[in-house]
């Protein structure tokens, strides 16, 4: 009996331990500019930062991530990411490997600290959902559409909302499994 109860109390502590680690999932990681990162734009590049930012769905808890050389990353005020103003940052990250978590909802503001990169296009603005905005499902193509995605046979494009249920779903399901396991383990 001893062995079992003492099974049961360390079945219970992993238990509590996954769920702890499952509620503790961190956002989603965003990358700024994928492949090419932050840099002053070309005029090549197929989309602008804020194209870019547009696409996704950026809630509170996610990150994003500043790939850089011989730049920097200023968080700045709305007025301040119109005019270019690089003189009064909330925040500046020269590191060359920034990582910036959204710990609200709201807009925020980035430009390049390098002098001219911003007024090149070398700057961002991110919309981080409120907890309340809750995304509709999409709906089916009727059947009178010709079926399909959008009518070009293709899928839907990967979004961060995709992505997130997808890690959602590897975090749940063992969590569920555990419970499961944890109850049938119980003493009666």
């Amino acid at each position: 009996m001893a062995s079992g109860a003492a099974a049961s109390r360390a079945f219970s502590n992993l238990f509590v331990s996954a769920i702890f680690a499952a509620s503790m999932v961190a956002g989603f990681r965003f990358e700024v500019g994928e492949e090419r990162g932050w840099r002053k734009p070309t005029g090549e590049e197929p989309e602008t930062y804020n194209e870019w930012a547009s696409k996704n769905r950026f809630h509170i808890g996610d990150t994003v991530y500043f790939k850089y050389q011989k730049d920097s990353v200023l968080v700045v005020s709305s007025d301040d990411y119109l005019t270019c103003n690089t003189l009064n940052p909330i925040s500046k990250f020269d590191d060359g490997g920034t990582v910036f978590q959204f710990d609200r909802s709201g807009l925020f503001y980035f430009i390049s600290g390098q002098p001219g990169h911003c007024r090149l296009g070398q700057r961002l603005i991110i919309r981080v959902m409120h907890p309340s905005e809750v995304e509709a499902p999409e709906l089916a193509p009727s059947p009178s559409s010709g079926g399909g995605w959008g009518g070009d046979g293709g899928l839907p494009a990967d979004n961060s909302t995709a992505k997130r249920s997808g890690v959602s779903y590897f975090v749940t399901a063992p969590a569920g499994v555990l419970l499961i396991l944890h109850l049938f383990m119980q003493e009666p």
